[in-house]
């Protein structure tokens, strides 16, 4: 094999990188926030088998999904007072319908207070 048929480094072009700095720059936290949310809340919902197909492609993972919702929780309940409630609500609503899916497809239940998340919210039921 010759070094040609080795893949290079793409040159990072300087005038993308500041236009990517200015793009973040322009958008509010409350945005950042809300979408690092919804990543989190969409990766535990596959991992919880809350997708089509989910359970027969092998997706449920409730450790992962365990650590998922640990940190969305995480997330929802330290920036709620900052976004404020119109924004947290909906974090919270989804946060929890997380929860009680996770409890429900559970061989084996969390004692209260001990379900992904709970430690933060309380228990969910």
């Amino acid at each position: 094999m010759t070094s040609d048929a080795t893949p290079s480094a793409t040159p990072v072009d300087p005038t993308e990188a500041h236009q990517a700095v200015r793009d973040i720059a322009d958008v509010a936290a409350v945005e950042v926030i809300t979408t690092a949310a919804v990543h989190l809340m969409s990766a535990a919902a596959v991992k919880c088998g809350l997708s089509e197909g989910a359970e027969a492609e092998g997706h449920i993972d409730l450790d992962e999904a365990r650590k998922l919702i640990n940190a969305l929780a995480a997330l929802v309940i330290t920036a709620a007072p900052d976004i404020g409630n119109q924004h947290a609500r909906s974090l919270r609503d989804g946060l929890r319908s997380l929860q009680l899916a996770f409890r429900e497809a559970s061989d084996i239940p969390d004692a209260p207070g001990e379900g992904p998340g709970e430690k933060l919210t309380g228990f969910v039921s």
